[in-house]
């Protein structure tokens, strides 16, 4: 980790306030999962192409979510069932600012994803419907289901943001990942997991997708939350992302089992 932070501190910087202009809340994301070691050896080809995000001198930040769903967990079966339009709820705190907010993802048939969200005080972690403007924005904007949501996956990682030079393309880098599930208090590590996120708004060409292809990183589809779920929660349908298990236990040489599974 102390490599990774040097070659961090050499780059250029841009900061929150600059980072406006590259929301990409309408976009299309590609992900790319690797490993620890492969991060490193890319890590020094940054510099050239691309600024890191600094936060009240922070570089590396920390995130937690939190996943809210029904108690046949629709959103996750949805996503499995491979649902072109469907939606995800979450409530994220930004460690280092101490904010937080809640979120929509919002995915389409087109392959877009959109985000709406609202702030919300610390004190509403886990908390949807105590508060008026948190249970109006619900009301309104969840489409999947009218039953009430309940905490179901919390993760926490870190997360790296690089902005190419030309601000048309955001890069975020999670590891360090862990996993506890608020149903069954069933927690899971993937700390060595790395899961590289290239946010495009269009078809410009990336330059960080060009070093993906040289590092030999392949696209793949990979939700956290759906990989949170099958490590930690049981019964669930599974068979569509089994082969994505075994996908990350050859990235990083471990053997991490669906719940479901578990002799």
């Amino acid at each position: 980790m102390e490599t990774f932070e040097h070659i961090l501190q050499q780059m250029d910087s841009i900061s929150l306030a600059e980072m406006n202009s590259v929301k990409l809340m309408n976009r299309v994301d590609s992900k790319f999962p690797t490993n620890m070691e492969t991060l490193l050896r890319m890590a020094p080809l940054w510099g050239r192409h691309f600024y890191v995000q600094e936060n009240e001198g922070h570089r590396i930040a920390k995130y937690q979510s939190l996943y809210f769903d029904t108690p046949d967990a629709i959103t996750y079966t949805m996503h499995h069932d491979r649902r072109l339009r469907r939606q995800k709820i979450r409530q994220r705190i930004y460690v280092d600012s101490h904010i937080a907010f809640l979120e929509i993802k919002n995915k389409k048939n087109t392959g877009r994803t959109k985000k709406k969200r609202i702030a919300i005080p610390l004190e509403q972690w886990g908390d949807l419907y105590s508060a008026q403007e948190s249970a109006d924005f619900i009301r309104e904007r969840v489409w999947v289901t009218d039953r009430p949501l309940l905490p179901r996956l919390e993760n926490a990682f870190h997360r790296v943001t690089l902005v190419n030079k030309a601000k048309t393309e955001r890069i975020t880098i999670d590891f360090g990942i862990t996993f506890h599930n608020h149903v069954n208090g069933c927690d899971a590590d993937v700390s060595d997991l790395v899961i590289i996120e290239v946010k495009q708004d269009g078809t410009l060409p990336s330059k960080f997708k060009d070093l993906l292809r040289d590092a030999r990183v392949k696209k793949k589809g990979l939700s956290k939350y759906c990989l949170g779920m099958l490590l930690t929660d049981t019964p669930l349908k599974y068979n569509r992302f089994k082969s994505k298990v075994r996908y990350i236990n050859k990235l990083t040489n471990k053997h991490y089992t669906i719940k479901t599974l578990e002799q």
